[in-house]
């Protein structure tokens, strides 16, 4: 059964890279010098309005955060396995961040959107998100609210049933955005492949990504 979610969090990501046509040198190759220097996800139609819940029952929107770096991860909380993985070393990538230049890292703040609001409400979403990152959002709405954030990010998911009704898997795009402070995309920040066994996204990986895109 996580074979299939595997498969299909690769294949949206695959999927995603192909149809943008992005090199993704900013994740995986040389670092680019300050006067050539171009964000990978430049012009992609990646973003957009959103209304959502956060981990306290509070409304929030995309434009509460203008003015601010965002890193902004889509996933759920009950997932066995990837996305523990993912968040854990996204935000160790952003606190190594935070240490080396305070003033920059705060300018970054952190998203988790979930995919899987039927069991993602705030309650459960709260001590997931603490776990990880004391500025980590955790945001979730109806199922019409999560389906719109996720078509501005293009992120595809869907429902892999389980072994009971309440212990389904969801598959899902992995994928992590850093967007600018007005909001258009910047980079895909670095993630693990779940098919191989290299640290693609070792944190010290994610901080070098911060440090070269926000100013």
């Amino acid at each position: 059964m996580m074979n299939i979610a595997i498969m299909g969090q690769k294949l949206a990501r695959s999927s995603l890279l192909l149809i943008l046509g992005v090199a993704l040198t900013g994740c995986n190759g040389p670092a680019a010098t300050p006067t050539d220097a171009r964000p990978p996800l430049e012009g992609a139609r990646i973003g957009g309005p959103f209304t959502l819940t956060d981990q306290n029952g509070k409304s929030v929107s995309d434009t509460d955060f203008a003015g601010q770096y965002r890193l902004i991860y889509f996933g759920y909380s009950f997932c066995p396995d990837i996305c523990p993985v993912d968040l854990q070393k996204l935000m160790r990538g952003l606190a190594q961040f935070e240490k080396e230049d305070a003033a920059r890292g705060a300018k970054v703040t952190p998203l988790f959107i979930t995919v899987d609001p039927a069991r993602d409400t705030p309650a459960a979403l709260k001590p997931f998100v603490a776990r990880y990152h004391p500025r980590l959002l955790g945001l979730t709405g109806t199922p019409e609210q999560i389906a719109a954030a996720a078509k501005a990010y293009v992120v595809t998911y869907h429902k892999v049933d389980g072994s009971a009704p309440d212990r389904y898997l969801m598959a899902h795009s992995q994928l992590a955005f850093l967007m600018s402070p007005d909001g258009t995309p910047i980079a895909l920040l670095p993630l693990d492949d779940p098919s191989t066994e290299k640290d693609e996204g070792a944190p010290a990986a994610v901080a070098a990504e911060l440090a070269k895109w926000v100013k």
